[in-house]
């Protein structure tokens, strides 16, 4: 059986996580991006289901009844959650899986699926995060809240597995990937996919084996 590992990305508005996730899922073998469920309504050029998966209040809080996401939490007054059965569907056909959501939502993850790997990225600057959400077209109160919210989301990083500062885009992603694939390589995980990475089944099973204290004489 695959053992598929749950990667989790999140960062204050505006820092460019989505973007930095799109990179991620071309440019990384065996991932796959899990599209969050929104009740907040859809923008110009977002499409269903490759950018958000739109649903209403109503069917949002039925999924909540019947289980359906991983995690959920409001946020700016609307619903966000991860949906079980694309995991559970990544799993399935060995892939991981890549969960670009915000600070509550990984900090549920991370207390369900301890293995999990959360990485926050920084925008380079309180400023230069100022800038682009202003480029983005938020009002003086929306800017402000947001602001709030991103300094409250920056404070908790240190409860993340890695931080990483986004300033320039291929520096970002190159990191990002350079996480993935060592974490895929620790060996717990290695070992948990032993014939996804070893052919020779001799090696399999001196790596299954346990390991007993040589003594001096084998040594020599």
């Amino acid at each position: 059986m695959i053992f598929s590992m749950l990667f989790v990305l999140s960062a204050p508005s505006g820092t460019g996580k989505t973007t930095v996730a799109n990179f991620i899922i071309k440019n990384v073998e065996d991932i796959r991006r899990v599209i969050t469920a929104t009740t907040r309504p859809k923008r110009e050029g977002e499409v269903e289901g490759v950018d958000y998966i739109f649903l209403t209040v109503e069917e949002f809080e039925k999924g909540i009844r019947e289980g359906m996401f991983l995690e959920y939490a409001k946020v700016y007054g609307n619903y966000y959650g991860t949906p079980k059965d694309q995991v559970l569907k990544n799993e399935e056909e060995g892939y991981d899986s890549l969960l670009v959501i915000d600070v509550q939502g990984a900090m549920t993850i991370k207390r369900n699926f301890p293995d999990s790997v959360l990485v926050f990225l920084l925008p380079p600057s309180i400023e230069e995060l100022r800038r682009r959400l202003l480029t983005r077209g938020y009002g003086h109160e929306n800017l402000q809240e947001r602001l709030r919210t991103a300094e409250w989301e920056i404070s908790c990083a240190k409860h993340f597995d890695y931080i990483v500062v986004n300033e320039f885009l291929d520096e970002t992603v190159e990191t990002l990937k350079n996480i993935i694939l060592s974490s895929r390589y620790t060996s717990k995980n290695f070992l948990a996919n032993v014939s996804k990475f070893v052919k020779d089944d001799k090696i399999i099973k001196l790596l299954e084996k346990e390991c007993t204290e040589v003594s001096h004489e084998q040594k020599t």
